[in-house]
């Protein structure tokens, strides 16, 4: 078992344990409120990108759902006439300097994640280490609105408009701090946020009452076909693939909702669930058979060289209920009118 795991079991299944590393967790929280302290009176001073930034972010280490939601976001608000410019730090990136993602971009220069940000949204798309450097790259491209994906507690960029997601199946695990729980800062700094939005359903305990903050929302994410890495074929509905065992291959925060999600189309699965952003090889997905191997898009992109006929991926998109998206973009383009009044 690694180390992401372990931590993983700590903070989700073995909440007691967890409280021996309590001693850090008041250490770590201490630096959050100082750090935030400094930024809030003016000693650490925040920046401005030159245009409003939405911020689409989480309160958990882990996924929850960003990607989906960003991509969703921008596809609305430029169905509405705006210019709309993504921001991403881009996962394990060694170059500093903001850097354009364009469709064919190599994700081990510009990170996963964002590959798929651009590819979905169709909007200008920058990875930067230093986010106020690239959110200003957008503006210099025109953008009208930046979408950061993550950073949230990134306070040195100015935002117009906080969005937290949230894993309704995660919630806030034990509601400790790192590392002795998930939590990268207090469940008060919910209280800051415009929106929050659950992914799924709110069936963890720690969502049993109310948060702090607006009224969550709900967002799903929605399985399309499976596509098939090569395109030598078309694609393919989930339920054929019922009646024969898969493999399923997860390299995301949250394994498990991939497989759950395949499960629910009555799939027979072996999971093979890898740590967040991880690079996979042939080799790793060599299982020693012919059946079909079912991935997510985002381990999808690492594996383009090696593709072959049992390989697949499932893209998902977020959906919101009618009322539920038209409370969230009211918000986003209310704060929106709000920056640039």
């Amino acid at each position: 078992m690694g180390a992401q795991q372990r931590l993983t079991d700590l903070w989700y299944r073995e909440p007691d344990r967890a409280s021996l590393l309590q001693p850090l967790a008041w250490l770590y929280g201490a630096v959050v409120r100082l750090r935030r302290a400094a930024y809030g009176s003016g000693l650490i001073v925040t920046e401005r990108a030159g245009c409003p930034v939405v911020v689409i972010g989480n309160l958990t280490v882990g996924g929850t759902g960003k990607t989906p939601l960003t991509i969703w976001l921008a596809r609305e608000l430029v169905g509405r006439g705006l210019r709309v410019g993504i921001l991403s730090r881009g996962y394990g990136r060694r170059e500093r300097a903001p850097r354009e993602v364009l469709v064919g971009s190599d994700w081990r220069e510009v990170g996963d994640e964002p590959l798929l940000l651009a590819r979905h949204s169709a909007c200008p798309t920058f990875v930067a280490a230093d986010r106020v450097a690239g959110a200003r790259a957008l503006t210099a491209r025109g953008v009208q609105v930046i979408l950061a994906d993550d950073g949230l507690q990134h306070l040195r960029l100015g935002r117009a408009c906080e969005i937290v997601v949230v894993d309704g199946a995660r919630g806030f695990g034990n509601g400790r701090l790192l590392p002795a729980g998930p939590l990268r800062e207090p469940l008060a700094a919910l209280a800051r946020a415009d929106v929050v939005v659950t992914n799924g359903a709110a069936t963890h305990g720690s969502l049993a009452r109310p948060p702090p903050g607006p009224g969550p929302l709900t967002m799903s994410l929605v399985a399309g076909e499976a596509v098939r890495l090569d395109a030598a074929a078309a694609p393919r509905p989930l339920p054929a693939f019922r009646g024969q065992r898969v493999h399923a291959v997860a390299g995301i925060g949250n394994p498990q909702r991939f497989f759950a999600m395949l499960r629910a189309q009555g799939l027979e699965l072996e999971e093979h669930p890898f740590p967040d952003h991880h690079p996979l090889s042939a080799r790793e997905l060599d299982f020693g058979d012919p059946r079909p191997v079912l991935m997510t898009e985002k381990d999808a992109v690492k594996c383009a060289s090696f593709a072959d006929a049992r390989l697949w991926y499932v893209p998902v998109a977020a959906q919101l209920g009618a009322a539920d998206a038209a409370v969230l973009l009211e918000r986003v383009l209310r704060r929106i009118r709000d920056r640039n009044a």
